[in-house]
């Protein structure tokens, strides 16, 4: 089994949930309505998802990146990265709530350009992070400063945390698995997802089983 850091685990979660939209918008039948709303709340727990971690990234990651050695430069590059998401976050978030209150075929084939340039930028933004920091994730996680980022990161309520666990869980490989699971005991995991993942496995999960 492949190690890998959790924050490569959560990448892998956007990869799916990007290419799961770009499916669904594929094949969206015209004027169904219900369809146009369910696919609004995947997108919404999606969209909030993918927000929290870059903006966390920023304010929590980098400084502890920065601390071990990790060059100031090329966290600015990763920022101007996420400044270019942003942008195509914005648009693709205007373009899933046109599709919600229309569920036409013009707004369905405009939010799956939305969603593919959205998958361009953000999938070239993680490889070039993956490449320049996955090992130093895995060569510092137990140094004090990735020790102390952790604890920033999990410093969330309970609801909010369930939510994130099913859904980086969701269709999650053994290795991602593995990384998702390493910094949480089993119990708690179980917990944490059997309880406070509720939400997000009543409303969101099913939209992908359709």
């Amino acid at each position: 089994m492949a190690e890998m850091s959790m924050n490569k685990a959560i990448h892998a979660a956007v990869r799916r949930d990007l290419q799961r939209f770009i499916d669904a918008l594929g094949r969206f039948p015209e004027g169904d309505r219900q369809r146009a709303q369910q696919l609004a709340t995947a997108w919404a727990n999606f969209d909030q998802q993918l927000t929290h971690h870059h903006e966390g990234e920023h304010d929590i990651a980098w400084p502890a990146l920065e601390q071990i050695g990790v060059s100031r430069d090329l966290l600015t590059q990763m920022d101007a990265e996420h400044d270019t998401m942003a942008t195509a976050l914005n648009a693709a978030r205007s373009s899933i709530a046109s599709l919600r209150s229309t569920a036409s075929a013009a707004d369905a084939a405009a939010a799956l350009a939305a969603m593919q340039e959205l998958q361009r930028v953000t999938v070239q933004h993680m490889d070039h992070e993956e490449a320049e920091i996955e090992a130093v994730y895995l060569e510092k996680k137990d140094s004090a400063e990735l020790k102390a980022m952790g604890r920033e990161f999990a410093k969330i309520g309970p609801s909010q945390g369930g939510t994130f666990f099913a859904w980086v869980s969701d269709g999650a490989g053994p290795d991602e698995m593995a990384a998702i699971t390493s910094g949480i005991p089993k119990p708690v995991y179980t917990v944490i997802t059997g309880i406070f993942g509720r939400n997000y496995r009543k409303s969101v999960a099913p939209v992908w089983r359709t």
